[in-house]
């Protein structure tokens, strides 16, 4: 006696397929939390916890002056001191170039399609907001770092110029995810 398998309709395929997509239709390719996403989130928070360690515990609070020593503190007249890790304070402004070079490698981790940000929709939240936030940073700094108060902002007094190169990278890394945009 011969079997015979059973076939699907054309309208039972579609309605498997539709039941296999998720809440924002679309098909779940891969696991949310994979080692390459994993890498990607300690790269990003690593990069900012950097950021945040050198301008908060270790740069001087007058900063850093022309001859790559502390600038003289206003309040005191007398030479910065920098504080927290000695190799730290050694890098001075590199720190900056370790911090958001970090960021941008996690991000550009995160573009790969084994990541929730590398597949779907997550490509175009990832490339806009990439895009946005570079377009946002140099915005911001041609407003108000450029004004009398410069020294005011947070991170964007130390770049100054730099500021510029920082907002291009996240635009350059929005189009690491344009690159997997499907």
């Amino acid at each position: 006696m011969k079997f015979s398998r059973p076939s699907l309709k054309r309208s039972e395929k579609s309605a498997l397929k539709r039941s296999e997509k998720s809440i924002f239709g679309d098909t779940p390719s891969g696991p949310m939390l994979s080692v390459r996403f994993l890498a990607s989130l300690v790269l990003i928070l690593g990069g900012i916890a950097w950021i945040a360690y050198y301008y908060i515990g270790v740069r001087p609070i007058a900063g850093f002056g022309d001859d790559d020593k502390p600038a003289l503190d206003p309040k005191t007249f007398e030479a910065g001191v920098v504080t927290g890790w000695n190799f730290v304070g050694d890098l001075q402004e590199y720190n900056y170039l370790i911090g958001f070079g970090a960021i941008m490698l996690g991000l550009m981790i995160a573009a790969h399609p084994s990541t929730p940000l590398g597949r779907g929709r997550g490509v175009v939240v990832g490339m806009l907001g990439c895009f946005l936030l570079g377009l946002l940073w140099i915005c911001t700094y041609y407003v108000v770092g450029t004004g009398d108060h410069a020294q005011d902002i947070a991170i964007f007094n130390d770049l100054e110029q730099k500021n510029l190169f920082v907002g291009i990278a996240f635009m350059a890394v929005g189009f690491t995810f344009a690159t997997k945009w499907e």
